[in-house]
């Protein structure tokens, strides 16, 4: 999109609700509605999501200093795992695999030891919750387009789908996020292995968007080029919900 077309686009949401309206559907020329773009709610998604890819698309986050790490961090609740879980825990995990499939040249499973001898990218960055809380970590793991180079991602492939350990719980991210260099599956945490409250062993880190989309005990990856066909179509079982399929910060 040129210049023109973004300031167009922001221009005209500006307006007012009407203005709302006419904006999503610039940006549905673009290709620039999130799956959850329908609804009452949908122009000021489209917008947000929009407007965020329009001018931020290769932002970083913040990255923070050593000194600045949160002492402790706060780890959230989670329901029980189970005792496959528990079975894994136990064995450090060496049966722990993460499947790898969808519009790839080469669908593959790769073991965390694989995954350990892969390229290593560490930072420190803030992790917020919509809860209200947040806190400093360093995060050591894979850059996910490492990943998903091994595999030879096809090049219609627009999302990343990503399922968790967690019954019911999974959601997915465009490829501006997924080849970004700061999304990274993460396999460490403030110098160790990544600890099991915090996802270990290992998670989806996203750190441009709020704390939900770095989904914990991730054991799959799907890449696709639509999310219509899975869930209810909205990209995420929290977008079904009722929270953003995009939650940039």
């Amino acid at each position: 999109m040129s210049s023109t077309s973004r300031r167009k686009l922001i221009a005209t949401a500006i307006t007012g609700a009407g203005g709302l309206t006419l904006a999503a559907k610039l940006a549905a020329r673009y290709g620039l509605v999130p799956p959850d773009g329908g609804g009452i709610y949908g122009p000021g998604e489209t917008l947000c999501y929009a407007s965020q890819r329009l001018l931020t698309r290769h932002s970083l986050a913040r990255e923070f200093t050593p000194a600045q790490i949160s002492r402790p961090p706060f780890a959230n609740k989670v329901d029980p795992l189970g005792d496959e879980f528990k079975r894994l825990q136990e064995s450090a995990f060496t049966g722990w695999t993460l499947a790898v499939d969808g519009m790839v040249a080469h669908p593959v499973a790769f073991s965390l030891a694989e995954l350990r001898t892969f390229p290593v990218r560490s930072q420190i960055t803030h992790l917020a919750c919509e809860e209200g809380w947040s806190y400093i970590a360093e995060w050591t793991g894979v850059p996910l387009s490492h990943v998903l180079t091994l595999v030879g991602t096809l090049p219609q492939a627009h999302y990343v789908v990503y399922t968790s350990f967690e019954k019911g719980a999974w959601d997915s991210i465009d490829m501006a996020d997924a080849l970004h260099p700061q999304t990274i599956l993460a396999h460490g945490m403030n110098g160790g292995e990544l600890p099991a409250p915090f996802g270990g062993p290992l998670r989806l880190r996203v750190p441009r968007q709020l704390g939900y989309k770095s989904l914990k005990y991730v054991t799959r990856l799907t890449v696709t080029d639509s999310l219509e066909h899975i869930g209810k179509g909205l990209g995420s079982a929290a977008s079904e919900g009722g929270y953003a399929w995009y939650a940039g910060i």
